[in-house]
């Protein structure tokens, strides 16, 4: 039975030639099976009681060490994955193995069979560590639900962020299914300070917090938010508004964010190098990494990602870029080159991909308000209102983003030929950037099928990488990306005793995502099991009812 024990006491012999005394360990020795032939050998030490009484004493040790021995084989794990083909990026395991887990640790991985109270047979299956998502906005009962679905055990907020960082999620916080948790939001501080409103994350109701905020909040029904909010979004910030933005980052970093979301693009008239500098030294001094959507340009103009890593060189800040193909359009090769060739000067920087061909965003966003059809290519055909699939004309399309501003469009932008190059680069992690799934009569992006649609169409159908490859892209590499901030991630994205027993069981020949434009409420094919912190979520493809087992993670757990 592969299980850790404690090495046995060792034995010392000091009496004269031909008498042995028996030293019984106080601990077991390396298994149950050395223990019991330990207490067999009693036999060979020589004691000087009488010859009936070693047969009795004889007999009582063979039926204790049988008691024993039993007791111990007999005594199960909490949970065991049987019969499974595990697959572990980090130490490449690909082979039949059995899982142990007791609590919300994995305890062992064996290639002989364990028991366990609650046993789940994996054949035929792959048992893989837990799906990380770094890019999602959708900290909702139905995100959460689908996102499990899609094998996600954790689903992290840190391109937009949230501010305050314990504020996130209210609507899941008490009852997770699975993981969550958040940078500090950046704009939300910017809008804190500049507007006086206060907005934790994309879910939450905004509200005032200063009297500006109270004066803007009914600007906003009268004039609408681009105008009501232009401070956050179009002014320059003075050295007073820096002060205060600095301190209200690292009080969101103090209480465990992790990192810092930057969402520039949407704040580039407003943000200027001057006070993006200041928050590039913040983080560097604060050793957390910046997720920056970076200011896009002209379909495929670097200027915004070279700003990013001069930034990120000159200061010595660790940054992520957040959904690569969707920032660099038709020049995502270039894009990657030069990520690659800063990596290669020492420069602390990753990036990620969606496998999606579209964008989705509120309609009121930055980038509507600019030259959008030269910026992505497109035009208002190439545009549709998420809720209903509607394509819009130009009429359509302004009159929404007068009378609905916080509604999402997606725009069909990205050609797959660029996908794909970004999905087969490596060191790439695989994202969903999700949307806020709030009412099913709703639609949004389909994004809640990302992990398993890498799985069933780049993996077995198109075979643009392979499984291990894949794996390593939505568990590892997520985790390495955090776990020099948040200790947490050490354990986390690998399969191994020890680790976190974040566990996703997948049928290889089947998984594929379901979720489409028109209909995206879909669960994924071929999930035969999730578990979170070690417990149950998901069985036989069906949700365990009444189980919460997810946390909010943050720097300050260890």
């Amino acid at each position: 039975m592969d299980q850790p024990t404690q090495p046995a006491s060792q034995l010392e012999h000091q009496n004269p030639p031909g008498r042995r005394t028996l030293a019984v360990p106080n601990t077991p020795t390396s298994s149950n099976k050395h223990f019991a032939t330990h207490l067999a050998d009693t036999a060979l030490y020589t004691v000087t009681t009488p010859t009936r009484e070693i047969a009795m004493m004889r007999q009582l040790t063979l039926a204790l060490l049988l008691l024993f021995t039993t007791t111990a084989l007999a005594t199960p794990y909490d949970v065991v994955i049987l019969n499974g083909r595990v697959m572990d990026p980090e130490t490449g395991l690909d082979d039949i193995r059995h899982v142990g887990i007791n609590g919300n640790t994995i305890e062992a991985v064996s290639e002989t069979p364990l028991h366990g109270t609650r046993e789940i047979d994996a054949s035929g299956m792959v048992v893989a560590p837990g799906f990380i998502d770094l890019h999602t906005h959708s900290p909702t009962e139905l995100g959460q639900y689908y996102q499990l679905f899609d094998g996600v055990t954790t689903a992290l907020e840190l391109e937009a962020g949230a501010y305050p960082v314990t504020d996130y999620a209210g609507q899941i916080s008490d009852t997770p299914l699975i993981n969550f948790g958040a940078s500090v939001g950046y704009l939300n501080i910017r809008m804190s300070r500049k507007s006086g409103i206060s907005l934790a994350d994309a879910t939450a109701t905004p509200w005032p917090s200063t009297a500006r905020g109270w004066l803007n909040a009914l600007r906003v029904l009268i004039y609408g938010p681009e105008v009501a909010l232009a401070d956050t979004f179009k002014t320059a910030a003075t050295e007073e508004d820096l002060a205060a933005m600095r301190s209200m980052l690292n009080a969101g970093i103090d209480a465990g964010a992790l990192g810092i979301g930057l969402p520039l693009d949407y704040a580039s008239e407003a943000v200027d190098t001057r006070e993006l500098r200041a928050i590039f030294e913040l983080a560097a001094m604060r050793e957390v990494t910046i997720f920056v959507h970076v200011r896009r340009g002209i379909n495929g103009d670097p200027a915004g990602l070279r700003e990013a890593l001069a930034l990120a060189e000159d200061t010595g800040a660790s940054v992520h870029i957040c959904h690569i193909s969707h920032n660099a359009m038709r020049n995502t090769a270039l894009f990657l080159d030069e990520i690659r060739a800063a990596r290669q000067r020492g420069v602390d920087v990753t990036t990620e991909v969606l496998p999606y061909n579209a964008g989705s965003a509120p309609i009121s966003s930055a980038v509507f308000g600019r030259d959008w059809q030269t910026v992505f290519a497109i035009s208002y055909e190439d545009v549709e209102w998420a809720s209903t699939g509607e394509r819009l004309t130009r009429e359509s399309f302004n009159n929404y983003r007068e009378e609905s501003p916080r509604g999402v469009v997606i725009h069909h932008y990205l050609k797959e030929e660029w996908t794909r190059r970004a999905i087969e680069e490596p060191g790439v992690a695989i994202v969903s950037d999700l949307v806020a799934m709030q009412d099913r009569e709703k639609n949004v992006a389909p994004h809640n099928g990302a992990f398993t649609r890498i799985l069933g169409r780049y993996v077995r159908e198109q075979g643009v990488i392979d499984l291990m490859t894949a794996l390593e892209k939505m568990t590892l590499l997520p985790a390495r990306r955090l776990e020099n901030m948040a200790p947490t991630f050490k354990r986390k994205g690998r399969l191994q005793p020890g680790m976190d027993a974040d566990i996703t069981v997948f049928d290889p020949d089947t998984v594929i995502d379901r979720a489409t434009y028109r209909n995206p409420y879909q669960e994924a094919a071929g999930l035969h099991a999730v578990l979170v912190n070690g417990t149950p979520v998901m069985l036989n493809g069906t949700l365990v009812p009444d189980t919460w087992p997810g946390k909010r993670l943050l720097t300050t757990g260890t």
